[in-house]
């Protein structure tokens, strides 16, 4: 009897996080690398996005902008929509890439052309609004139709964890390149990086059409018939109907869009304090020879950081367990009870240290458990609604969660005339939220057990 091949150097590593079959590995480390330069992308241009904003026109311009971000949604999920139905995914998703490219380099012009740091950042406010949400959107589409429930429930925290590392490597290398690129040279760079994702993707998606059906990981792999199904664009219709044609999909919706509103008025919070502390540092001549909008992406880069090495923690050590030993249903109540628990002692007159460590830990568990809970949910729905529906999920009701907090913002200063900025006001309304929003996770569970018996048949 031959000796059974001994496991490579990959494979040790990795089996150590969670099971993983040896020809599942290139893929799973193709998309884990691809994911990795999207959030490091995205995180080197997230403390620009604060910057500009937040020096050129303050926190509540900031909030209200993203009513005008989730309007816009509204269009472009039904353009995403259309063009998915007419290309296949991969020139769906090299063509939606492009274009984001395409709007960096137009970035860079307005600013050679001259234009005011407050008009720039109100632009780029609203466009990076709508390309972080379509591009990691499109990517866990594209992950979750690679993968069976079972296979994505192994392997979802190893990809996962390509992208909270580069979210964690993101900050870091705004902050070593700010100085000798700038803000705006930053942009081509991640275009640049955004070029190499597209390839990746291609790759990816020719090695899974051309996988061989006697594989060991064949349970991971779709069958050949469905490998056809894939080359094909998808069957018409729009993301928003079939959210509301399918009680699930409407549940997963208003959870994102719960999750954001209590998300977004901690950031509100956030915002306020970090510009004081930038003000004030100035006002000290502490500020290190930075000017405001430099010293308010430096504050965020290094929020960020701490964040996203906490998430990552999160993500290497704990995920694979935490879906094994609680599964899906078990983790989505994780971050709820977290958010839950810091918002309560914020409500009692916390300092403003326990506020950013409450916003840190809420912002890793949804950055780690959360995000990999949300798209796992979609292991067991249709492809249409693995690109379609959760594109408008992850776009439109992400964003209809901010517009939310725009308006608890507006209403409560304009009509019930209460300081926003005590910051236990926002925590006691948030706590409200989270309530409901553990009420959402039980509905969700209870289609999601029921929706999974039905494919087990």
């Amino acid at each position: 009897m031959s000796a059974e091949k001994s496991p490579g150097f990959a494979h040790r590593i990795l089996r150590i996080f969670t099971v993983i079959h040896p020809d599942e590995i290139p893929t799973v480390l193709l998309l884990s690398l691809n994911v990795f330069l999207l959030l490091a992308g995205y995180y080197i241009l997230k403390p620009i996005r604060e910057a500009l904003i937040l020096a050129g026109k303050g926190a509540e311009i900031k909030t209200y902008l993203s009513g005008a971000i989730a309007i816009l949604f509204i269009f472009v999920v039904k353009i995403f929509s259309n063009i998915a139905s007419r290309v296949p995914r991969q020139k769906l998703i090299a063509w939606v890439t492009l274009f984001f490219i395409s709007n960096l380099v137009i970035f860079y012009m307005l600013y050679l052309s001259g234009i005011s740091l407050g008009t720039i950042g109100i632009i780029f406010y609203v466009w990076i609004g709508i390309f972080n949400l379509m591009i990691v959107a499109q990517f866990w589409g594209f992950a979750n139709d690679l993968y069976t429930e079972e296979a994505g429930k192994r392997l979802f925290p190893i990809i996962m964890f390509g992208a909270n590392f580069g979210a964690l490597c993101g900050p870091k290398i705004h902050l070593w390149l700010m100085r000798p690129l700038g803000l705006y040279r930053l942009m081509l760079l991640v275009g640049g990086i955004l070029g190499i994702c597209i390839l990746l993707t291609l790759i990816i998606h020719k090695r899974e059409i051309k996988k061989p059906e006697n594989t060991v990981a064949k349970k991971s792999v779709q069958n050949e018939s469905e490998k056809k199904e894939q080359e094909k664009p998808l069957k018409k219709g729009g993301g928003f109907r079939l959210v509301f044609k399918s009680r699930y999909l409407l549940y997963i919706a208003f959870l994102v869009l719960l999750l954001n509103f209590v998300n977004t008025n901690g950031e509100y919070v956030l915002g306020k304090v970090i510009t004081h502390d930038a003000t004030r540092a100035l006002e000290m001549g502490t500020a290190g020879g930075l000017d405001k909008s430099e010293l308010i992406s430096r504050l965020y880069a290094n929020f960020f950081f701490i964040v996203n090495l906490i998430a990552v923690i999160f993500q290497l050590f704990l995920m694979s367990r935490i879906f094994k030993w609680f599964g899906v249903r078990g983790a989505l109540f994780i971050l709820p009870f977290i958010a839950l628990g810091g918002y309560f002692f914020v409500a009692f007159g916390a300092t403003l240290i326990i506020v950013r460590w409450a916003k840190t830990m809420e912002n890793s568990t949804d950055y780690s458990v959360m995000n990999a809970t949300r798209h796992a949910l979609f292991l067991i729905t249709s492809r249409e609604a693995k690109y379609k529906a959760k594109a408008a999920i992850d776009t439109f009701f992400t964003r209809a969660g901010d517009v939310s907090s725009a308006l608890f913002v507006f209403i409560v200063t304009t009509f019930f005339a209460v300081n926003i900025e005590n910051i236990e006001n926002v925590a006691i309304f948030n706590i409200a939220l989270i309530l409901i929003w553990i009420i959402l996770c039980i509905l969700i569970a209870r289609q999601h057990k029921k929706l999974s018996a039905q494919q087990a048949q």
